[in-house]
């Protein structure tokens, strides 16, 4: 982007120029809207989004990293990386998404008039997965929809471009973090354990699907989390955990409680995030508690050096405080940098993790 950006610094600011269609903020930023999956410049014509729906992104790639698709009437896609590579890699997103099945890397190769292993390069420079993930996110987003729209699991399958469902049960289903039958039935009936304890933060609220650990977020009270848990959950059945979940809780506590010492044996992770969310959040589990990285850092670890704002956006969706440790990660120059659960905690777990602790 420009220089403009100064001026749309802000949150406030830029949902301003969105409800304005503001043309002078055209270059500081794009925004996403998370029921669509379509990003767009500030002054699009398109209908007006909930500004509870809006992402900002200072780039279009950054948007592409994401998992938007750019708007077909303000095409923001102009901006950004070099044009020819940029629109080499959307025409390459929009044969993937229009493919029954995940066409092969030559064949998106040869349409961009590039080597495969430069194109696999260029495109995940600029999405920040590979071709191949940006096919499986995309293959059981489309399940889940068809899903949605009440077709059966055997169509869904076909719909997706799935060669069989035992290969849709295996890649869909730990994104719809249940079995597509469960799914299909509304997922009314699914129970989510869930316990509220202290800990020297305040307080935590660990839930728990069948598959592990679903959610670990730290609140000021009791009340609060037990709140956001149904809010997290609408369609759930809420069951209060039981002695057994109990235990695992006190391993969650001890984990924050004492990070250098560990929780013990690895936590059962229940983890749900696009391909680029979840290839950040196992680079975070491979820092050891007292080490920390910068967002560039990670951005470079995980093959996207040029998306360490897609980082601080994948460390921001992550709901598994701590189990997923997104606080160990820095802005550039050292400061703290943002934290889902407030910089005062972020700062007292650094703190906790530098201690020399006798285990």
């Amino acid at each position: 982007m420009n220089g403009k950006s100064n001026a749309y610094a802000t949150t406030e600011e830029r949902l301003r120029a969105v409800i304005e269609r503001d043309r002078d903020a055209d270059g500081a930023f794009v925004y996403g809207v998370r029921t669509t999956r379509i990003f767009c410049r500030p002054w699009c014509p398109s209908r007006r989004p909930r500004p509870e729906n809006v992402e900002f992104f200072a780039t279009p790639a950054e948007a592409l990293a994401a998992g938007y698709r750019p708007c077909r009437r303000c095409r923001p896609e102009g901006d950004g990386p070099p044009d020819a590579r940029l629109a080499a890699v959307v025409r390459a997103c929009r044969t993937i998404e229009a493919a029954d099945a995940p066409p092969p890397l030559a064949t998106l190769a040869a349409e961009a008039g590039l080597s495969p292993w430069h194109f696999q390069r260029v495109f995940r420079e600029i999405v920040g997965v590979t071709p191949r993930q940006y096919a499986a996110t995309h293959q059981a987003r489309r399940f889940r929809a068809s899903l949605d729209q009440g077709d059966s699991v055997t169509d869904a399958v076909y719909a997706a471009g799935y060669g069989s469902s035992s290969r849709a049960y295996e890649n869909a289903g730990r994104r719809l973090a249940m079995a597509p039958t469960e799914y299909r039935a509304g997922a009314a009936g699914l129970a989510i354990r869930y316990r509220v304890a202290r800990c020297f933060l305040g307080w935590v609220l660990v839930a728990a699907s069948a598959r592990g650990v679903c959610a670990i977020e730290l609140g000021d009270g009791p009340e609060e989390l037990e709140r956001l848990a149904r809010e997290r959950f609408p369609g759930a059945r809420l069951e209060a955990g039981d002695a057994e979940f109990a235990a695992l809780v006190e391993r969650v506590v001890a984990g924050i409680e004492r990070p250098r010492c560990g929780p013990g044996p690895e936590l059962p992770l229940d983890i749900q995030g696009t391909a680029f969310q979840e290839r950040v959040w196992a680079a975070l589990r491979e820092l050891a508690p007292g080490e920390t990285a910068t967002y560039a850092q990670i951005a470079a670890r995980i093959g996207s050096p040029g998306a360490a704002r897609a980082v601080g956006r994948a460390c921001a969706a992550n709901r598994l405080a701590v189990a997923v440790p997104c606080h160990r990660v820095l802005r550039g120059d050292g400061s703290l940098g943002g934290y889902r659960w407030g910089e005062e905690r972020k700062r007292k777990l650094l703190e906790r993790e530098g201690e020399d602790v006798d285990c």
